[in-house]
């Protein structure tokens, strides 16, 4: 039987640099968190689709 990781669990919406890339972790309905790499290309057309999105 294959070993299973625990849930960390729900958390706070994050993002943290590591190496050359951001991880960001956001937390999802039925739980547990969505987690994605990125680079800054990456991070700033997110940025942008977000400002549109919200009119900021």
């Amino acid at each position: 039987m294959a070993a299973m990781k625990p849930r960390t669990g729900d958390g706070p919406m994050e993002v943290a640099q590591e190496g050359r890339s951001l991880i960001m972790r956001v937390p999802i309905d039925g739980g547990g968190r969505l987690v994605l790499e990125i680079n800054e290309e990456e991070a700033q057309a997110l940025k942008e689709c977000l400002v549109d999105a919200v009119g900021e």
